[in-house]
């Protein structure tokens, strides 16, 4: 059964944890470098990603042999690299010239969308909602990440050259501090 307040909390939560507004600096970055970003792809990749993330997550890093603790280490090491291109405007993950779908995969699809924090924030939400509540929660913010990649152009105009260059340095700052806030999450652990 359906119940609007676990809806609003899986919704708040994983907007929190996806905060796809701040990774518009790196989507426009991405698509600037690559030409174009598919955003109906990237979504639905990301879909499909968390929702069989949701059931069948724990089998499937059991499957090789990983914990969800070394998964969301190595997910927040490619969010640090991100971040660091960000900072730095350096080139680490380099298109492959024949693939145009290469930045709407990988990185935005996943890490960025689907990453280790969205996963593992899955595997807990399950513990504390029903899995109807949450797969609405899913859906609600994959409208909005629909919404904010397909009207990334239009942003990146609203925000100008200069302000693109501040943002992108400040949420790279941001990236590399959750970055960080993830290893040690799972270090302490």
């Amino acid at each position: 059964m359906l119940n609007f307040t676990e809806i609003l909390s899986v919704t708040l939560i994983l907007f929190s944890v996806i905060d796809i507004l701040g990774s518009l600096p790196i989507v426009i970055n991405l698509r600037k470098r690559t030409g174009t970003i598919q955003s109906g792809k990237a979504t639905l990749v990301s879909g499909v990603i968390m929702i069989a993330f949701l059931f069948l997550g724990d089998r499937i890093l059991r499957l090789f042999g990983l914990d969800v603790a070394s998964f969301a280490i190595a997910g927040a090491l490619v969010m640090f690299l991100i971040g660091m291109e960000m900072v730095l405007g350096v080139e680490i993950f380099k298109s492959d010239p024949e693939s145009e779908t290469d930045a709407t995969i990988v990185p935005i699809a996943f890490p960025l969308i689907a990453g280790a924090g969205t996963m593992t924030t899955l595997i807990s939400l399950r513990a504390a909602y029903s899995y109807p509540n949450i797969l609405v929660g899913i859906v609600i913010n994959l409208i909005l990440v629909y919404i904010v990649l397909k009207s990334s152009v239009w942003l990146e105009n609203k925000i100008g050259k200069a302000g693109f260059n501040i943002l992108r340095k400040v949420f790279g700052i941001i990236l590399l501090a959750i970055a960080i806030k993830l290893i040690k999450a799972q270090i302490d652990f």
